[in-house]
């Protein structure tokens, strides 16, 4: 595994070397435009699978945001696709190889907490995996870290603190809550979702949670932020589809995009 990983770091390293990754969810590729940017496919770095998820176009781009190299994912690989665990945190232990320091992480996720509507951004403060599998189960690769990582503050508090900061100043609402991920493709019955609120649940997905356990393994911080783009199964008065789930973030990715633009660059590294 090491040994992939490395030619995949070694590859990337060509286009530059980012201190920062961001992992762009369902219909929010286009959110993050930076500057000189250097753009490949998944599919042309060593060891990378191929998104086959709706609204992930798979490409990596590796450029400039104010006076910060960033590296900006485009789709994601999810468990539900087919993909082992460990191809599904792959790109993101290369990205530790590569050197970053932060990776931030965007999602679109159903709302289950009391007041959330379609479009609202939601910091993600804590998780609850109920994917049924961690993507560090296994022989632990001790390059990247220890065998039992601690995951207290897997959402970076401080990165949290300012990203608040910066919400107030552009004048978006941005709200925290705990993120529940499941393993999917089907959406969560009205049953599952009453469960998962009296769990402590906010938000549910299907993705996020491998990728941060990955990160914090490997000594990275965490920034993930959700955009609600429909109300849970029995909350919702209509039946769930991925196409409202796309229409939704991409009618909110100027806004998460002007966050993330005037965020990234007051980040402390």
């Amino acid at each position: 595994m090491m040994e992939s990983l490395r030619a995949a770091a070694d590859f990337l390293r060509k286009l530059g070397e980012p201190e920062v990754a961001v992992v762009l969810g369902s219909g929010l590729g286009d959110v993050l435009p930076i500057e000189d940017e250097r753009v490949v496919r998944f599919t042309e770095v060593p060891g990378f699978p191929a998104p086959t998820a709706p609204g992930h176009k798979g490409e990596i781009a590796i450029g400039v945001l104010g006076e910060k190299e960033v590296l900006v994912q485009r789709g994601r690989l999810h468990y539900y696709e087919g993909y082992s665990p460990e191809e599904v945190v792959f790109p993101v232990r290369t990205y530790a190889l590569l050197g970053v320091k932060v990776l931030v992480l965007t999602n679109a996720a159903g709302g289950i907490a009391e007041g959330l509507a379609p479009g609202d951004l939601v910091l993600i403060r804590d998780h609850i995996n109920m994917l049924g599998f961690n993507p560090l189960r296994g022989p632990n690769p001790e390059e990247l870290g220890p065998r039992f990582p601690d995951m207290t503050h897997a959402y970076d508090p401080e990165l949290r603190r300012i990203a608040h900061e910066v919400a107030l100043e552009l004048g978006i609402e941005l709200r925290e809550g705990v993120y529940l991920a499941t393993m999917g493709p089907s959406y969560e019955t009205p049953a599952e979702i009453r469960a998962f609120r009296a769990l402590g649940a906010d938000l549910v997905g299907m993705s996020t949670v491998p990728e941060v356990i990955a990160a914090r393994h490997a000594g990275m911080r965490v920034l993930a932020v959700s955009c609600v783009t429909n109300l849970a199964a029995g909350i919702a008065k209509h039946p769930l589809s991925h196409e409202e789930v796309l229409e939704i973030g991409r009618r909110k990715a100027a806004e998460l995009g002007r966050l993330l633009a005037k965020l990234i660059p007051r980040f402390p590294l």
